[in-house]
């Protein structure tokens, strides 16, 4: 923002309306007029740090999603098919041959030389192959998580999650609609200063030819007419600067609206002492909550309470719940999907409780860390009220002392005016000089210069005290 602030303070105030005015041709036929409260609308749906605060508050809502879907149950299928070229081979004890003798010896039977048959001390191994070359399996499978403490306190904390995101997204906005109306009427200003030069030059002109028909009625010299002259070419340059500090202060404007710089921009409200002080310092009281800082701040604290009860019930056992259903078949050819072969079932069930014993005193430390946090964050928020107690204050002063500024200005403004005039009769009436008339005139554009400066420095301090109590 501050960013933006500088950009436009370079340029001061703006300029389509003016074209528009004064018949400069634009680069596009799209025109937009302006109310102050139209700009910020604007302001609000097209300025990319208010867009992207919107997205933030999109990504937290998909977060709690995650959150929320660690409650729900878990769902999955699996497929799998295996090929075993080779299908390996185990070398076992030979099992076999001494249940054989052992049969042999049973029975009674002889060998060939009529001797009783009896049990070698060894049988040595045998090489085996279990399995097949195709196996298949199909399974589904099925996980519910019945109890976790950080889970659940996930779920109690989505709505500060989320109050938290769209809190963000209100400062951001904020900042951006006391941007917003600050260059606006800034550019009201620059219009009004424009507007009383306007006046002067014309003044000036009217001099210029009273004087001229002087000189010819040989009432005034060639001089008289030269120092008009100059006084005009001033004033016209005067004029100019503006105008391009105007048109400066326009662009800057569209840029932090969002608004492409090559539409029109128009702006329809007006800038006056009554505008300024209407309904103003009718009181001076103030409440810390009515500040989107303070209120952030309380959900920020909300949010440090919550890390802290996740933490601690992490040190509670979790229960889950799992089951599997699925069938495999095995084959020496592949022939799965024939009908008439054997798939045999599995199935289980499992109730499964982690209870945590020791981690090394690690959630211990999360806790005492998360405390720290929420004290520093309990800190911030005491520090913050004195921050808002002096903003406030500042504001209410500087408001105060800008309305007093305005009307001083306006009465003075209003009195060179009179002077300018008197001194321009008595001019004409041949009773003044033209030295009273300079001197006149260039009170007279001071106080112009300081009536303007006075209404926009009102106006700016009027936007800071209701941005410092939370009435924006």
């Amino acid at each position: 923002m501050k960013h933006y602030l500088l950009l436009i303070a370079t340029g001061l105030i703006g300029t389509l309306s003016l074209q528009a005015r004064q018949g400069i041709e634009t680069t596009s036929d799209t025109t937009h007029s302006f109310s102050a409260q139209d700009a910020v609308q604007y302001a609000m749906a097209n300025n990319v740090q208010v867009k992207n605060s919107l997205l933030a508050i999109q990504l937290q809502q998909e977060t709690n999603r995650q959150i929320t879907a660690s409650a729900y149950p878990h769902l999955n299928a699996s497929i799998s098919n295996t090929i075993n070229p080779n299908v390996a081979t185990q070398v076992i004890p030979n099992f076999i041959s001494p249940a054989t003798y052992q049969v042999l010896i049973d029975k009674g039977v002889k060998d060939g030389n009529g001797n009783p048959i009896t049990m070698p001390a060894e049988f040595g191994f045998v090489a085996a192959q279990f399995g097949t070359r195709f196996s298949a399996n199909a399974a589904v499978s099925l996980s519910q998580l019945l109890f976790d403490g950080q889970v659940f306190v996930g779920l109690q904390a989505r709505d500060a999650s989320i109050a938290f995101a769209k809190k963000g997204s209100e400062l951001t906005s904020e900042v951006i609609k006391a941007n917003v109306l600050k260059i606006y009427y800034q550019l009201l200003a620059g219009r009004t200063q424009l507007e009383l030069l306007d006046s002067t030059i014309a003044f000036v002109n009217k001099n210029l030819s009273d004087t001229r028909i002087l000189y010819a009625n040989g009432f005034r010299e060639k001089l008289d007419i030269d120092r008009v002259n100059v006084q005009l070419t001033n004033l016209q340059t005067e004029r100019n600067k503006v105008m391009n500090l105007l048109s400066n202060g326009y662009y800057g404007l569209k840029v932090l609206m969002g608004m492409p710089t090559a539409d029109q921009l128009v702006l329809t409200d007006t800038l006056t002492p009554t505008q300024v002080k209407e309904g103003m310092l009718e009181t001076m009281e103030y409440r810390y909550e009515d500040r989107k800082e303070f209120q952030y701040a309380q959900i920020g604290k909300q949010l440090g309470e919550y890390n802290i009860k996740r933490y601690q019930l992490s040190k509670i056992p979790t229960i889950a719940l799992s089951g599997v259903y699925a069938k495999n078949a095995q084959r020496n050819q592949w022939n799965f999907l024939k009908g008439n072969q054997n798939w045999f079932t599995i199935s289980n069930v499992s109730l499964n409780m982690t209870i945590p014993l020791f981690n090394g005193f690690v959630t211990r430390s999360r806790i005492s860390q998360t405390r720290i946090e929420l004290q520093r964050t309990l800190n911030e928020i005491e520090g913050l009220k004195r921050t808002i107690d002096s903003e406030a204050g500042s504001a209410r002063n500087n408001f105060q002392s800008a309305i007093a500024r305005l009307d001083a200005q306006q009465q003075n403004l209003q009195l060179a005016e009179a002077v300018y005039t008197q001194v321009k009769k008595k001019y004409e009436l041949g009773v003044g000089s033209q030295t009273e008339i300079n001197i006149a005139q260039n009170e007279w554009k001071a106080a112009q210069t300081n009536y303007v400066s006075a209404l926009s420095d009102a106006m700016m301090a009027r936007i800071d005290w209701l941005k410092a109590i939370g009435k924006l």
